[in-house]
């Protein structure tokens, strides 16, 4: 076995292959410039999610019987294949068919890379690193992303499909270093090359109807996950709408949009960097009761108060990485290796199921009324539900089932 040492700066390389901000700052400015409307770019993430709803646990547990990094390196590969055809697609179905081979990349991809490290501490003993090691391998692609996204933004405003080519260069380039990466010894003496279907069914049954993790999936996998991918679908065409309201000339908004996503990375990798630190010293209780009523009343005024959509905006994608990683740390130490994989596809399919509905009616208010009224009725779901939630019971309990304290 490699040493920790090693294995974690491959892990950090491969982090700072995923390329994502490159294209991030135009995407669905992409999508309107080939003359699709908000109901179809709603169509074509339903398309996407719908995909990741069937497939995200057979991916899940394919990860779990032949292994995290290849399950990896099959994902990383489809998503390169699939980011070049974007960028030369031209209709609707062919979007809507790269979408689908889009979301199987990524379901390859999801919950194995988490796997792959927590499994890869839990050799060293050093489990309770995770959520501050994968903080700072998001740190390391985020910085990675600042300049990413000043580049797309700058190469949007030549031509909109450039940023996908780009992406998919950088996104080939986690394929030799996924190569160089091992399997955790805990992995290969768990038995999960011998995970039966039956079995992980029987795992993924026992994990969401467990009283550990049961409140904590509807609060944050299913809310809070979808209320975000809201803000991500309308980060760009809001602030199209804002920010000539402040003097911005309408050519210069494609690379003013590189910047802020620069300013998003930035912050997001700040903040990822510290996760370890916020969950030592904020606690995670503290951190979920508190972040997505922020999220939920900023999105709320931004319908009285359209300029108020650069901070939401701001903070609403800067925390999410964070957010997510404590989310993980939450969930795998709730978790055996055993079926780890398969478990976390299966809260991922959560996630797709419920944000399916909101997709789609996001799209119909926007074309009927506007995106920031879209937003604006997220929100406010977002604090109902969050609030019916705590009523119900604490989302943030401990290993043993009680609420977290110092956790």
């Amino acid at each position: 076995m490699r040493s920790l040492s090693r294995n974690i700066a491959l892990y950090y390389a491969y982090k700072s292959t995923k390329a994502v901000e490159f294209y991030r700052p135009i995407m669905y400015l992409y999508f309107l410039s080939l003359g699709l409307d908000f109901t179809a770019i709603a169509i074509l993430e339903g398309i996407y999610n719908v995909t990741t709803v069937l497939g995200e646990i057979p991916t899940g547990y394919v990860g779990d019987r032949v292994g995290r990094r290849n399950s990896l390196l099959f994902g990383t590969t489809v998503i390169t294949l699939t980011l070049v055809g974007i960028g030369f697609a031209e209709t609707f179905l062919e979007l809507a068919v790269l979408y689908a081979c889009w979301s199987m990349g990524y379901n390859f991809r999801s919950g194995s890379d988490d796997a792959w490290l927590y499994d890869t501490l839990t050799d060293e003993l050093s489990a309770d690193q995770f959520a501050s090691v994968r903080g700072r391998g998001q740190s390391v692609a985020l910085l990675v992303g600042v300049v990413g996204s000043v580049v797309g933004g700058y190469l949007g405003n030549i031509d909109l499909a450039y940023p996908f080519l780009m992406a998919a260069g950088v996104s080939g380039l986690g394929v030799p270093v996924l190569l160089s990466l091992e399997e955790p010894t805990s992995y290969e003496k768990s038995d999960a090359d011998e995970l039966g279907l039956r079995e992980a069914v029987s795992v993924i049954s026992e994990t969401l109807s467990h009283p550990r993790l049961r409140a904590f999936v509807v609060y944050y996998f299913v809310l809070f996950s979808a209320v975000s991918y809201l803000v991500f679908m309308y980060v760009q065409p809001v602030l199209e709408t804002v920010l000539p309201q402040v003097g911005v000339p309408t050519g210069e908004v494609e690379p003013l949009l590189g910047w802020f996503y620069a300013a998003v990375s930035l912050f997001s990798a700040g903040l990822s960097y510290h996760t370890g630190t916020i969950r030592d010293r904020v606690g995670l209780r503290q951190w979920f009761l508190v972040i997505p009523f922020v999220v939920g009343i900023g999105l709320v005024a931004l319908r009285a108060l359209p300029m108020l959509a650069i901070p939401a905006f701001l903070f609403a994608r800067g925390i999410s990485e964070t957010t997510r990683s404590l989310a993980s740390q939450y969930v795998n130490d709730r978790i055996d290796t055993l079926g780890r994989a398969t478990v976390l596809s299966a809260l991922a399919m959560v996630s797709s199921i419920a944000v399916i509905p909101f997709q789609l009616g996001s799209g119909v208010i926007s074309d009927v009324a506007s995106p920031l009224t879209a937003l604006a009725i997220a929100g406010g779901v977002l604090l109902v539900g969050s609030f019916a939630v705590l009523v119900w019971e604490s989302p943030v309990k401990s290993p043993m089932g009680h609420p977290a304290e110092a956790e």
